[in-house]
């Protein structure tokens, strides 16, 4: 049994897999406030059950929504000496839709959208993760489909194709292949920090 942690966007959930199976999960749209409600929500959700390893959304998103799920995961894998891998908020959207090819484009900062686009059979990426203006995301993606809190946008600067709205669902990590939920359980902010060192 795993149990799955995404609070990289304005979701906030946690499930609990054996395999493909779906054993328990919480959703709730929370939009801000991940770090008071994540850890009552796993609380509630494991009701005693230790897990035999956790699985976390480790963006693109929210910068302090991946830090809150990160930190989050990495306390209880240390605590419950227990292994921990990541997976992107891009993958996990597209494993929710069986079309042969897909975008994904969620809502990220400055106005931008984080784009990607997936195949299925197997489901894997077909373009690096990116971070653009609608508009020049509008002219990169081809795709028909556009999944995400982005996607209408994306859709509607481009004049064309059909746009899903959605946002990651920790009960979904269980539709990746295992090589898109093993990745290393750190960052994927998907943009370059706004900071930048004095010269």
């Amino acid at each position: 049994m795993l149990l799955a942690i995404d609070s990289a966007t304005a979701a906030c959930s946690a499930a609990l897999i054996d395999g493909d199976a779906l054993l328990d999960e919480r959703f709730e749209l929370v939009g801000r406030g991940h770090a008071e409600r994540l850890l009552p929500m796993i609380e509630e959700l494991l009701a005693g059950r230790r897990p035999a390893g956790i699985l976390v959304d480790c963006g693109p998103g929210s910068f302090t929504g991946v830090r809150v799920g990160l930190a989050a995961a990495h306390g209880l894998a240390i605590g419950w000496g227990i292994p921990l891998f990541g997976y992107s908020s891009m993958a996990v959207l597209a494993a929710t839709c069986v079309q042969e090819s897909l975008a994904v484009a969620l809502h990220g900062g400055h106005g931008q959208l984080f784009v990607q686009s997936f195949t299925h059979a197997p489901l894997e990426p077909v373009d690096a993760l990116r971070s653009l203006p609608p508009e020049d995301a509008a002219s990169s993606v081809a795709e028909a489909l556009v999944i995400g809190s982005g996607a209408q946008a994306l859709v509607e600067a481009r004049g064309r194709g059909e746009a899903r709205d959605a946002l990651p669902r920790a009960a979904d990590a269980r539709l990746l292949p295992q090589a898109l939920r093993s990745l290393p359980a750190k960052p994927l902010y998907g943009r370059a920090p706004d900071a930048k060192p004095l010269p």
